[in-house]
Parts: structure tokens; sequence; C-alpha cells
């Protein structure tokens, strides 16, 4: 088990887990997208309004060698603004996170290390400005395995929604199933999760919701008590070998300004 291994909600759709998280009690939960448990259509984006399954849904998750364990879905942004009655904008469309609690022999058998790049290294609370680099890791079952096809780099078209948001643009977009991955800044710290593909106004860019103002939002409403991100046990890299430059060099993304 690590980041980036696939997740099905049941009732809900297949997705990307994006890091290791630990609650003050010491559990161990797996990050994934709150629109992963949705019910609703696939436009239906807003996460105070939008149909989802309930917390205590059960959640399939597919580690490496076929280790495939059943967890349970313990916190969603989703379930839990429209408990609260949220009304910000913002919060209800960029605030797009889950937590998946791991059974004992999954947390034994997890490294919370992103494959090929490694880290994270720690939560990013800068956003990420226009032209900064990310890179990421997508396990879309689209690729039909294929995990060289995993690893992206990309570079920021500014952020949006107040700071709840990052339009991304990837030299390889992110395609239907790694919604829920996550995204780290070029010093590898996490700075968000894939939450959106989006077409308007900059096609084939990645909607990334900030891990640092949903978990704040957790911490806050959320009724797991203090979470914290685990760090990689592998140094961060931007470079990692067995993956072709041309595939890591930053796009050449949208013209400047183009997300404003």
């Amino acid at each position: 088990m690590h980041p980036g291994v696939g997740t099905t909600t049941q009732g809900g759709g297949t997705c990307t887990s994006n890091f290791v998280f630990r609650g003050g009690n010491g559990t161990v939960y797996l990050g994934q997208a709150a629109h992963c448990a949705g019910t609703g259509q696939s436009t239906e984006t807003d996460g105070c309004t939008s149909a989802t399954m309930p917390v205590g849904t059960a959640v399939t998750v597919r580690g490496e060698r076929g280790f495939t364990v059943t967890g349970t879905m313990a916190y969603s942004s989703w379930v839990t603004m429209q408990r609260r009655g949220e009304t910000d904008p913002n919060t209800c469309a960029y605030n797009d996170f889950a937590l998946v609690e791991l059974p004992p022999e999954a947390v034994a058998a997890t490294n919370p290390s992103v494959p090929w790049f490694g880290g994270p290294t720690g939560v990013s609370t800068a956003g990420l400005p226009e032209g900064a680099q990310a890179f990421s890791y997508g396990n879309s079952p689209v690729r039909g395995g294929v995990s060289a096809l995993s690893p992206k780099a990309g570079v920021s078209a500014g952020d949006v929604g107040d700071g709840w948001g990052h339009t991304v643009y990837t030299v390889s977009p992110g395609v239907p199933g790694d919604s829920g991955s996550g995204f780290l800044d070029s010093s590898g710290r996490a700075i968000g999760l894939l939450s959106t593909l989006n077409l308007a106004p900059l096609p084939v860019s990645n909607g990334v919701s900030d891990l640092s103002r949903m978990l704040a939002y957790a911490d806050t409403h959320g009724e797991l008590g203090d979470l914290s991100l685990v760090d990689g046990t592998a140094p961060f890299t931007p470079t990692p070998p067995g993956v072709p430059t041309e595939d890591l060099a930053p796009p050449a993304g949208p013209p400047v300004g183009a997300a404003s």
C-alpha cells in the first residue's frame, strides 16, 4: 500500500488515492477525493449540494501485487459541509477531500512515499503561484497497468477560488480514474489533489484542490481529531530514474494570465 493505489467506493466510483494521514489517536488513513463517493452525475461537483454516500461506506483499496483490502470512509468533506449547512461558494466548490480508514493488515503493509517521486516532505501552505512546477502520480485503470504512464509533471496556471484551488497544466493530463491523486510542489510538499478535469477556461488542465485548506477544515469541523500528513520515507526528486525527460519537463502551458 502507498499513495497512488486505486480505490473503489461502494455506490460511488473508482479513483486514485493521494497521501497517507494519521489521526490524533494514531489511526492511519488513506486520502481520496470526496467526489469518489458521489452518487450523482459527473458534472455534480459542488460538495454542498451533490449527492454522496455516507461516512461508514466500504472502500476497496487495491495495492501492489494483488494485495486488496476493504477500508471504511471515515471522513468526507462533502458529508461534513452538508451536515453543517456550509454556504461559502469557494469552500463548496473546492473542498473535495475524504479519508479511508485502513484495516490493521493494510497499515502494516503501507509505505507513505509517493511512487517515482518520493516525498511528501510536508504540506505546502503557500499555494501554487502561476508558473510554479507540480508533480503528480495517477493510477487510472485506463492506463492498463502501465506504471510508467503514471508520473506526470506540470506547471501552475495560478490559484483559483481565493486559494482553495489551483489550475495545473500537465504534459499528460489526468484521465478518468486519476481523480483524487496527489500533487507535489517543486520541494516535494503536498499541495493538493486532483478534483476536476477541466475543459474551460483551460482545455486539458487539472483542477487541484488545496490540501492545507481541506485539512484545516477537517480538523475544525470533522470528528477525527487532529490530522497530520505522514511524510514519505524516500527523498523527493523531480527527475526520477526510468521516466523519460520529456515527460518531466514543464509543459508550455497556457498563456500568462489565461486562468484569471
